[in-house]
């Protein structure tokens, strides 16, 4: 974008992007588990600090669905961290997240995944227009690119799980309604995640 441009890129990625942190990758949940083998995977290289790690814990599928045809995700609002299982059982990932950063822009509910785009483009529903008239009306893919790396649609209008650019505000309330990974991390998980796992967030 050219510098004239009044569109602000740092305040932009700060208020628009959803942010993660690291990771951790578990055994089967059908195994025994040592909690003291559990160990947070490496966060992502110039990460910065990290936020909200404390209140990661591993969770069962099953309280929260019935099965896991085409695999789970599950969006836990509360401890910011998105948790994965396979149809198999043989995966389970969680990763801390972003969330909302305000309750009227938070959706809660089943969903699933409906499309996959790798190198997503981006623009800004008309809320967020209204909200902020300064901002662009279509972002191609690339470093300015409040998605990230990758997506995954869900069946709910405007919201997606995706990726972010913008590492400054791991853990945090920072997205305008979507649920945010770093790049590392969706990439990750899209390529586990397909069309029609399904999703729950809560």
């Amino acid at each position: 974008m050219s510098r004239s441009s009044s569109f602000n890129r740092r305040a932009f990625l700060g208020s628009a992007a959803a942010l993660g942190a690291a990771g951790l990758a578990l055994p089967a949940l059908g195994q025994q588990l040592d909690p003291a083998m559990v160990q947070p995977a490496a966060a992502p290289v110039n990460s910065g600090p990290q936020h909200n790690i404390s209140s990661f814990r591993m969770q069962d599928w099953r309280p929260h669905f019935q099965n896991l045809t085409n695999g789970a995700i599950l969006c836990d609002l509360t401890s910011r961290a998105v948790h994965y299982w396979s149809e198999d059982q043989n995966t389970y990932r969680v990763y801390p997240s972003s969330i909302p950063v305000s309750e009227d822009l938070i959706r809660t509910g089943r969903t699933e995944i409906i499309k996959k785009v790798e190198g997503p483009s981006w623009a800004p529903t008309p809320e967020m227009k209204k909200r902020n008239p300064e901002w662009p009306d279509f972002v191609p893919p690339g470093p300015d690119n409040p998605l990230g790396t990758h997506a995954l649609w869900l069946s709910w209008q405007y919201y997606r799980i995706h990726g972010t650019h913008d590492t400054r505000k791991i853990g945090r309330k920072s997205s305008n309604g979507c649920i945010g990974l770093y790049n590392e991390h969706i990439a990750e998980l899209f390529g586990l995640a397909k069309v029609g796992t399904q999703v729950l967030v809560m």
